[in-house]
């Protein structure tokens, strides 16, 4: 039997430790979010590299100049760097932490170049795939331990029970107990799911389908461009249509440790999907590439989600993993998603794509990486700053 909670869940909505993070909390979440992230991350690529009998001479956690490291029985230099800002693995035959092979090496055995196709693109995806299954894991375990959130009770909470004080909805013509039953043709199963497609789409047309009275009716509007504005003072801009439910309340809905891992990879699909989403809409200029934010907004957000509790930290590295999980797979040269679009043309014309070439679209890659770097830094500096206390 599911088992009822005042609050929607202990898991989204923990307790106010502080009223605002102190400056500190900014930092040393940061450290504690992006260090084990990068770390797991290269362990993959370096794990599977080790499986596949390709050799490692470096494995950095940071950037730059190195602060201190150790040299393994394999050969391998386990370094800690001065700009905490990402990591990387250095494999045998690699001229740089990219993967660009080095022209001038010896092919020999143990080196990345020379293992099979198919191993390299193994290795390769094995660090976004780490950190897609860390994620997987975070999810699981939570829903383990808490049970899935579920809206239960004798009504139907799809059912339309009040209107907000701006409702484009009932400017619409929908109507106190209609059941809204579909969004543009696509079935809705209750009123998260409802939430959840209209807080994506703001200033979006849609038609709502309604069942009234055994009825359908299909109901155009367009959704509310609304800011929301949190404790912290960061402002999201969302969808709205001014509608409540009149019936269901959350209940926690025990569950299996099985079952929590197809319900956790459930929730890292809807969570890709919003990520999807929100590109498109950049993209298309439905949202301001402002929204994109860099290491300055992630270190506040840390320091945010810490100061609420460790649950609420674990699960905001959750959705940077998966973040992280999508990032790397971009087909986007110098990332690992650019790899395996090399791997994936050498596989269908039989042989490597050409030296010349590839150097090329390495140097594009990494210029765009940088140049979006530059932006949402930028992005960062001019929104948030000053923050803290």
């Amino acid at each position: 039997m599911p088992r009822r909670e005042n609050a929607l869940v202990r898991l989204w909505r923990p307790a106010h430790l502080f009223e605002q993070p102190p400056f500190w909390m900014y930092f040393v979440g940061f450290l504690l979010l992006l260090g084990p992230l990068v770390t797991v991350h290269e362990l993959g690529h370096y794990l599977v590299g080790r499986w596949m009998g390709v050799k490692a001479d470096t494995f950095s956690v940071g950037f730059g100049k190195e602060i201190a490291g150790i040299t393994d029985k394999h050969g391998t230099r386990w370094r800690l760097s001065m700009l905490p800002l990402g990591g990387y693995v250095q494999f045998r035959g690699d001229m740089n932490p990219a993967s660009v092979p080095d022209p001038n090496a010896v092919p020999e055995a143990g080196s990345f170049q020379s293992a099979a196709l198919w191993r390299r693109a193994l290795i390769v995806a094995a660090g976004p795939v780490t950190n897609l299954l860390l994620a997987i894991g975070i999810f699981a375990a939570f829903f383990a331990i808490y049970g899935n959130p579920v809206i239960s009770g004798d009504g139907d909470s799809r059912t339309v029970g009040q209107f907000g004080e701006e409702s484009v909805a009932r400017d619409a013509g929908m109507q106190l107990g209609d059941t809204i039953i579909a969004i543009d043709g696509d079935a809705v199963e209750d009123f998260d799911a409802i939430r959840n497609e209209i807080i994506l789409h703001p200033g979006r047309e849609m038609v709502i389908t309604v069942d009234r009275d055994g009825e359908e009716v299909d109901i155009p509007l367009v959704t509310q461009r609304a800011e929301e504005t949190d404790r912290f003072g960061n402002v999201g801009v969302v969808g709205r249509i001014g509608v409540g439910p009149a019936g269901g309340q959350y209940e926690f809905e025990e569950v299996g440790l099985l079952q929590s891992v197809p319900l956790a990879v459930e929730r890292c699909w809807q969570i890709t999907e919003m990520m999807v989403t929100g590109i498109k809409q950049i993209l298309f200029g439905e949202r301001s590439i402002k929204e994109l934010g860099g290491p300055v907004k992630i270190a506040k957000y840390s320091g945010e989600q810490m100061s609420l509790g460790l649950v609420a930290f674990v699960n905001f590295a959750a959705l940077i993993s998966l973040n992280l999980a999508f990032i790397n797979f971009l087909p986007i040269p110098a990332l690992d998603g650019g790899h395996l679009a090399f791997y994936a043309a050498e596989a269908i014309r039989r042989k490597p794509v050409g030296p010349t070439a590839t150097e090329w679209a390495y140097r594009t890659g990494i210029l765009f990486v940088l140049a979006f770097m530059l932006v949402v830094t930028w992005n960062d500096i001019t929104s948030l700053l000053p923050f803290g206390s």
